[in-house]
């Protein structure tokens, strides 16, 4: 990628007009917009500008970029407006960007990782998209106890897992990065959602990586039904609430929330499509979250998010090998080193002791 689309990458992510990033920089929109067409190449002064203007390091307008664009499958509840969408897509491949550069100063390349054999899946019914789920989980061998961390479990089958700062309005997006030959499946969420539904929302994209949908059946209610039954197999549904329920308590379904990771909305429509509520009962459950305001924030204690970590791991393994110095591994990171290292002295005690005794026996 050459620096003027590096300038309009840049520009892109902060979501500023050409006139904005001129004031900014104290030069001409005109100027601006050469630099991005490869009509004129600023110089070492005039990229110095435009770096503060837009707050990145000079290293992002000189490093090459391993993926030019990239088509995302969004799940939203509503379409973003065009300027949005491009920050948007401009901070995942600014965010992705980084990633590739570290894995192949560890690695030398870009792995590409293998999906369990029959995946992705041809599917036609809800019923063929639970056994797809159940196949999935066996292939795995997750059994059929709740996924402790979804996040890690798909960072160990090498799908690569980010969170960006995004719109309410933008939720979770997937898609197949074209890297040298090899298709790398990434999926992308919003930073600071709630554990449930930020689970949901991974488990949901998943499915789309996962499952070819045919028929009558549409890829976004197929890859809900997936993320449903990846996280709460039908069977252990049936366990926990029995064959058929008049209603379900809110204390209930606060405390499965935090067993299983699945909102205590997600446990309803669970129920409802495994025929355990009527959809008179569940419908009625549903108003009565709305008028409480629970469909927006539900009651009691959050469930957790979860944080991707290989990328980090990646930047630490560098650098203590000597591959990378600090001030690369902060570029890389995007953000200084001592912000990731406070970060480590925040952990929990118990989580401390546990780190220590680990390293102690290694």
């Amino acid at each position: 990628m050459s620096i003027g689309a590096r300038i309009q990458q840049a520009r892109k992510i902060r979501g500023f007009s050409l006139r904005d990033v001129g004031k900014q920089a104290n030069l001409s929109a005109q100027a601006i917009s050469k630099y991005e067409r490869g009509l004129d190449i600023p110089s070492s002064a005039s990229l110095l500008r435009l770096s503060r203007a837009l707050d990145l390091p000079i290293e992002f307008f000189v490093r090459p970029q391993r993926v030019l664009t990239i088509e995302p499958d969004y799940r939203k509840r509503s379409t973003l407006p065009k300027k949005q969408e491009e920050a948007l897509q401009a901070r995942i491949l600014g965010w992705l960007d980084r990633y590739l550069e570290i894995e192949e100063i560890r690695f030398r390349d870009c792995r590409e990782p293998a999906f369990p054999a029959g995946f992705p899946r041809g599917v036609e019914t809800p019923v063929a998209v639970e056994q797809a789920a159940l196949a999935l989980r066996d292939a795995w061998q997750l059994g059929l106890d709740p996924i402790e961390n979804l996040t890690e479990l798909l960072e160990d089958k090498g799908i690569r897992v980010g969170l960006v700062e995004a719109e309410q309005r933008f939720d979770a997006c997937t898609f197949r990065a074209e890297v040298d030959g090899r298709s790398l499946p990434v999926i992308v969420a919003r930073q600071g959602m709630p554990g449930d539904r930020q689970r949901f929302s991974l488990a949901h994209e998943l499915g789309h990586l996962m499952l070819e949908p045919s028929g009558d059946l549409t890829a976004e209610p197929a890859a809900n039904r997936f993320a449903a039954a990846l996280l709460v197999p039908a069977s252990k549904a049936r366990f926990e609430l029995g064959d058929h329920r008049r209603s379900l308590d809110l204390y209930e379904l606060h405390l499965l929330k935090h067993k299983y990771g699945l909102s205590m909305q997600g446990w309803l429509y669970r129920a409802r499509d495994l025929g355990i509520l009527d959809e008179s009962r569940t419908a009625s459950l549903f108003r009565w979250f709305r008028s409480e305001g629970w469909h927006r924030t539900e009651p009691g204690d959050p469930y957790p998010p979860e944080k991707p970590t290989r990328f980090e791991k990646l930047v630490v393994q560098a650098l203590t090998e000597d591959l990378i110095s600090e001030t690369r591994a902060a570029e890389i990171l995007g953000k200084p080193l001592i912000r990731m290292r406070e970060a480590g002295r925040r952990l929990p005690s118990e989580e401390v002791d546990r780190r220590l005794k680990a390293w102690n026996t290694a």
